[in-house]
Parts: C-alpha cells; sequence; structure tokens
C-alpha cells in the first residue's frame, strides 16, 4: 500500500510550525518565512516554486527532493490552500502559487465547506473533501494510483493524522529560528504512545533533519 508521508516540514527551535495571525501578506503566519529559509535555497525549491535553475545541492536539497519522489497526491488543509475562512464567499480564491501549482498531481484540501473541484494548469486538480480526514486519505490513495500520498499540513491536519496512526514517516526540518508563539507541531501529541519513533537525524549548517516513522 502507499505509504502517507509528511515531508519537508519545518518547525523552530522552541516547536512552532507556523507563525500567528496568518493572512494574505503573511501566509506562513508572522515570521514563518524564517522557517523556510533552508528549503527556500535549495536547487530543487528553486526549480520547483520558480522554474529557476539555481539553488544549492547538499543535504538541504536531497531532504528537499525526496519529498517529491514517488509522490502521486497531496492532502492539505484549508488553510495552506488559501486566507479565507468560513463558507466560500466565492470561488475567486484559486491558491497561493497562481495557475500553474507547484503539485502536479491531485490535490485533496480538507474543509467542512463544499467547493466544486478546481482545474489547474500542470496537472494540478484541487478537490475540496468534507468528510474528514479517512476518506481524504482514501481519496488521495486511490488517485495516487499506487504512489505514495504527501501530507503537507498545517499543523492542525498533521496532528490529526498522527493521533489515528496513519502517517508512515515524517521528515520535519529544525531551522535554527525563534517563533515565540504560532501552532506548536507536537502540542499533546505522545509520539512513542502512538508506536513513532525517530529513525534518522542529520544536520546541515542550515537546519537538523529529523525522520519519524511509525513502528
Amino acid at each position: 500500500m502507499s505509504k502517507l508521508r509528511v515531508e519537508s516540514f519545518t518547525i523552530s527551535l522552541d516547536g512552532f510550525g507556523a507563525g500567528p495571525s496568518q493572512d494574505l501578506n503573511n501566509p506562513l503566519g508572522v515570521g514563518g518565512t524564517a522557517l523556510h529559509e533552508w528549503a527556500l535555497a535549495t536547487q530543487t525549491f528553486q526549480r520547483k516554486l520558480f522554474g529557476g535553475s539555481g539553488g544549492e545541492t547538499g543535504l538541504d536539497d536531497d531532504f528537499a527532493a525526496r519529498g517529491f519522489h514517488n509522490v502521486g497526491a497531496w492532502i492539505l488543509g484549508r488553510n495552506m490552500f488559501g486566507p479565507v475562512r468560513g463558507p466560500w464567499p466565492d470561488e475567486r480564491w484559486r491558491g497561493w502559487w497562481g495557475e500553474n501549482p507547484v503539485y502536479h498531481v491531485p490535490v485533496f484540501v480538507l474543509t467542512n465547506h463544499a467547493r466544486a473541484p478546481l482545474v489547474m494548469d500542470g496537472g494540478t486538480t484541487f478537490h475540496f473533501v468534507t468528510e474528514g480526514i479517512t476518506l481524504a486519505l482514501e481519496r488521495a490513495r486511490e488517485a495516487a494510483g499506487g504512489k505514495d500520498v504527501r501530507l503537507g499540513g498545517g499543523v492542525n491536519v498533521i496532528q490529526q493524522y498522527l493521533r489515528q496512526r496513519l502517517i508512515d514517516e515524517m521528515h520535519v526540518a529544525i531551522a535554527p529560528a525563534l517563533l515565540g508563539s504560532g501552532e506548536r507541531l507536537f502540542q499533546g501529541i505522545d509520539l512513542p504512545a502512538l508506536g513513532y519513533a525517530c529513525t534518522k537525524h542529520e544536520a546541515s549548517p542550515r537546519a537538523t533533519h529529523v525522520v519519524i516513522s511509525r513502528q
């Protein structure tokens, strides 16, 4: 069976996976951009996000690149899709990424408010799932066609899947930054009791990379 994976999810030294007060000008919350300096510098992210050819290789790029390997579908929380809250006022919001998002595969967005599928350029279609995390995973696995499903976040969505022991593997990058407030990734989560263990850890000058696997 395909795996459910978290990849390149970055937290601060004080454990926050996003800054506070997400809005249109702060998609990662206030101060959240500082978490991702390691990823933005890589060749993989320069190519995937900006269509460029530069960027750094090495350990950080190795971890960034593995996050796109063998991925046939994504799952996102609604906050990862955009800053709109409550019922959709209209369908003008089409994501943070322009008309050709970085995914290039089906993406299943968890929400409490129904919306028709949104077909984008480059092979990305956003499907809005109102029936909860289990059905979203079932639909994503079917769409992935035997490949893995990547769980993009945010924090609350990852916590929901962790509590149900549905995540097979997590790559968490720890950035040398302090946020002070926001959303703590492992708040209230007892990973050992859920059967998770650290199976790999390596450090670069920009981040410490940890792999947590379900045993």
